[in-house]
């Protein structure tokens, strides 16, 4: 491909002429290729359309992927459509992905820094603990933090064009973060993200799980609502730290997935307090029980308090969850705590 058999946008791009659009030509000449993007073998298109064009373009697309898909370098390729108009309501393309998973989970916040992917890894270890088949995604694009966190740095497999889960813990875990250097970042504008997505989603061979926890990014934008239109979540977490600007945003989390119909099944308090590795001292540097006393003012479950130790930042580090390295500590015991309440609520 291109010069050299270098792999490169110019060369995905010649490529693209040889994919015909009905009116005459090719998407390349009628102006239809939005984005693309190639980072390590894997492609990312996106192509213009509209919704009066949308079936006819859907073939378009297909075409274009499976052209790409036989090009040597290729390792995965995905071609999205992008318009604003062409979203489908929820509970019309819920059933798409992930058709193998018993319960989807989302790990949410309205904002970062509030330790959210710290309690997803967690939470997910923990179900696995319990004997139970889990899967964990990290959906964050732009900021993966799951290889780090979980001490993995190999890259998936492939099968008949099919990325294979890497194993960790038990678990069957992808993140784009296993596809890129992890101080390579994801410039990537918005139909670029959701097709990487989507890739994850629904081109990874998860097989049959009892539960797949999803890390979603932080705030309420496309990620978001691109999962709760692709995926039938069984509900969503949401995490937040007790101070009430964490709560505001906390609170916007609920609202938007109520919106689109997911359940809440529960809050959950990280940094709740700190206590002191030597004396034992409680101090609660954020405040205490803001978020449990949210979760009653929305009417939802409260899940779980989770502690700041030094133990649950050394732990993420070094990539061993406080769950397996010190499952006797207040975090450790509270995080199978969460992991229980979790169970309970997805059993109601």
């Amino acid at each position: 491909m291109g010069n050299a058999g270098v792999l490169d946008e110019a060369a995905v791009m010649r490529l693209l002429r040889g994919v015909a659009v009905p009116e005459g030509g090719d998407v390349v000449e009628a102006g239809l290729v939005d984005s693309v993007s190639v980072v390590d073998g894997v492609v990312q298109v996106a192509l213009r359309t509209d919704r009066a064009r949308l079936h006819v373009m859907e073939g378009v697309a297909r075409q274009a992927e499976s052209l790409l898909r036989r090009e040597r370098g290729v390792r995965q390729a995905a071609v999205v459509l992008t318009s604003h108009k062409q979203a489908a309501p929820a509970q019309e393309s819920a059933p798409r992905m992930l058709e193998g998973v018993r319960h989807v989970i989302a790990v949410a916040s309205g904002k970062g820094g509030v330790g959210k992917s710290t309690v997803a890894v967690n939470l997910a270890v923990a179900l696995a603990q319990s004997g139970r088949r889990v899967g964990l995604i990290d959906a964050d694009i732009h900021g993966p933090s799951l290889p780090r966190m979980l001490g993995v740095s190999e890259k998936p497999g492939l099968r008949d064009k099919t990325m294979i889960p890497v194993q960790a813990f038990g678990m069957k875990c992808m993140s784009i973060g296993f596809l890129v250097p992890e101080d390579q970042a994801m410039v990537w504008r918005g139909p670029m993200v959701m097709g990487a997505l989507q890739q994850l989603l629904g081109q990874t061979a998860w097989g049959e799980l009892d539960v797949m926890v999803v890390d979603m990014p932080p705030g309420t934008g496309d990620v978001q609502l691109t999962m709760s239109q692709k995926v039938r979540l069984a509900g969503a977490v949401i995490v937040s730290t007790p101070q009430d600007i964490a709560l505001l945003d906390a609170r916007r989390g609920v609202a938007m997935f109520a919106k689109v119909g997911v359940r809440i099944l529960g809050v959950v308090e990280n940094m709740s307090f700190f206590q002191c590795p030597h004396c034992g001292e409680r101090t609660d540097v954020f405040g205490h029980g803001g978020a449990e006393a949210e979760a009653a003012k929305l009417g939802v479950p409260f899940l779980g308090a989770v502690p700041l130790l030094l133990d649950v930042r050394e732990a993420g580090d070094s990539g061993l969850p406080i769950v397996l390295s010190a499952p006797g500590s207040a975090a450790g015991v509270a995080f199978r705590g969460i992991a229980e309440a979790v169970v309970g609520a997805l059993e109601q």
